[in-house]
């Protein structure tokens, strides 16, 4: 058998990398490279899912290795198709191909069954008869050892008759366990006599009512890396304590083959968001959100809807790393990564989110001038779009101050600006509504300064417009982040995580957009100039464009941060 290595050897590697190359080196994973990213379907993925999946596939990448997709679904309570097809989904949008090897724990129940009946006719499992209260409270602490169960001691035979009858269903839920039998002794407490089997009379979404026991994670997860093969078992730093039960497992089975390798790392922690698939689902129930997949949500359908890129989400999960040691990163990497693609790939489009009516008092009345504009000038082999230009136009409101401040270089009273594209304009006054508001603001402009001919008259400013005769109208939702706070999770006893929401994290404005994002479809990104990042949405359709932001332009985070 060929013999795999690294395709593309760097002098740093990761602390994985490294045990991995020098695994292959000594030939005991058999000298190839076979990982898994095995999530539960009780839920959407989020951020932290998405490193993993990079990081295990892309190992086997970097190692000319493979990778499973398992799914482990060992609790029919908790568990759905839906679940199941939006995991694939999410891991193909990343830019991922398990190809053939898709597996589910469920395809190995009857092996795992095998297997425990193997333990106790070893001596090394038995069927407990006590609740699950008594099982904790028997356990005692890391402090003071456990007490055995009194039914620890019972004949192989009858553990023997007893699992086949709770396999058969002859038992009610909860009234008998199947346990390892350890040491209730031992200073790790995944080691005092772990359950390995409960009774759940629950229909399951693949196996249906076959089954009316169910494995336990910690016996299920090992025994299902020996079966498919995998050579090293990446996972976070929260099973690092499992690792003595996963070894323990697989050497009281006396399996004749190569054995898998379990290895942690540090999980993803994200400041402004959290990560727990309990917490999330309790967002989606109490409907604090509009499902898994709305924008503010950190699952991958959620940033997906919001805008980001599969190549922007990888780019974060390379620069964030691979660490031993838990720690946490800021959103805001995560946001220059998705400025970072979009600023090289997304097409350019001026849109006003706030508008106020500009009036060109000497510009021909009942004149149309289409102007070109840049799609993108990180990409000019794109080439320019047309943006109709006449004597009445849209800008943002905020683009104009009565009494501005030293350097506000945007429009004012006598202030000279160019219209981005076209020309350069002098306000000259504004009108006012009853309310006092503006309304109107008259301004002249200079026919020799239009873009792209030469011109000695020079002014500081820049604003974005729109022809509002031909723009078209838009729903924007601004979102902004789910939480007001870094870190949502750490709350006082007795509180609330959701208490930290921000009341703020969405906005919906109608907007004016030029008419050359009309023809796009849900998923195109736009740089709306002078403004952020923006996404069609999928509610988008004929006559109703829906846009979601994704990022402004930059990170006004970092300034309130900062006067805090």
């Amino acid at each position: 058998m060929k013999e795999n290595t690294p395709t593309e050897p760097k002098a740093s590697l990761n602390f994985l990398e490294q045990i991995i190359t020098n695994d292959l080196a000594s030939k005991s994973t058999g000298g190839k490279v076979h990982t898994r990213f095995p999530p539960e379907p009780n839920g959407y993925l989020h951020i932290g899912h998405a490193k993993s999946i990079c990081l295990n596939f892309g190992l086997a990448q970097k190692f000319n290795g493979k990778c499973n997709l398992r799914f482990d679904d060992t609790n029919p309570t908790r568990e759905e198709q839906e679940y199941v097809d939006s995991i694939k989904e999410d891991v193909r949008w990343l830019g991922f191909d398990w190809e053939d090897r898709e597996y589910f724990a469920s395809d190995y129940f009857e092996q795992l069954y095998e297997f425990a009946v193997y333990l106790v006719k070893k001596g090394k499992a038995y069927v407990c008869a006590m609740t699950a209260e008594e099982i904790s409270a028997h356990r005692g602490t890391p402090a003071i050892p456990g007490k055995e169960s009194p039914w620890r001691n019972r004949g192989v035979e009858e553990n023997l008759d007893l699992l086949d009858r709770m396999r058969k269903g002859e038992f009610p839920d909860g009234s008998h366990v199947l346990r390892a039998k350890i040491d209730m002794g031992s200073p790790n407490m995944h080691m005092r006599d772990p359950v390995m089997y409960r009774i759940m009379h629950a229909h399951h979404h693949r196996t249906g009512d076959n089954w009316c026991i169910y494995p336990m994670y910690d016996w299920a997860h090992g025994q299902s890396d020996y079966i498919e093969g995998i050579t090293h078992s990446i996972c976070t730093l929260e099973f690092e304590v499992h690792r003595p039960l996963y070894e323990w497992f697989l050497n009281a089975l006396d399996l004749p083959h190569l054995k898998p390798r379990q290895i942690e790392f540090a999980r993803l922690n994200l400041t402004y968001t959290v990560m727990s698939k309990r917490k999330l689902l309790s967002l989606v129930q109490d409907k604090q959100v509009k499902g898994w997949d709305d924008p503010r949500m950190p699952t991958i359908s959620g940033l997906r809807r919001r805008g980001y890129t599969p190549a922007s989400i990888r780019m974060f999960a390379d620069r964030v790393g691979v660490a031993k040691r838990e720690n946490v990163i800021e959103v805001g990497l995560l946001e220059h990564c998705i400025r970072e693609d979009l600023n090289k790939n997304a097409p350019r489009a001026m849109a006003v989110l706030n508008p106020v009516k500009l009036i060109i008092d000497n510009y021909p009345e009942g004149q149309v001038e289409e102007m070109p504009a840049v799609i993108n000038p990180e990409l000019p082999e794109n080439g320019t779009r047309m943006v109709p230009f006449s004597r009445t136009l849209y800008i943002e409101r905020e683009d104009f101050m009565e009494n501005p401040p030293k350097k506000f270089f945007r429009l004012a009273p006598g202030a000279e600006v160019r219209l981005k594209y076209a020309y350069i304009i002098r306000c000259e006054h504004v009108v006012k509504d009853a309310d006092g508001e503006i309304s109107e603001i008259h301004c002249t402009y200079f026919p020799e300064t239009r873009s792209g001919l030469p011109s000695d008259k020079k002014v500081k400013g820049t604003l974005h417009w729109v022809c509002p005769e031909h723009a078209l109208e838009a729903e924007v939702r601004i979102y902004d982040r789910l939480f007001s706070v870094p870190e949502p999770e750490e709350v006082e006893d007795g509180q609330d995580f959701r208490m930290h929401l921000n009341p703020d994290s969405l906005k919906v404005v109608k907007a004016w957009v030029e008419p050359y994002v009309g023809d796009a479809t849900a998923g195109q990104h736009y740089q709306f100039e002078r403004n952020g990042y923006y996404v069609i949405d999928p509610d988008s359709k004929t006559g109703h464009l829906v846009f979601n932001r994704t990022v402004p332009l930059r990170d006004s985070w970092t300034k309130v941060e900062k006067n805090k």
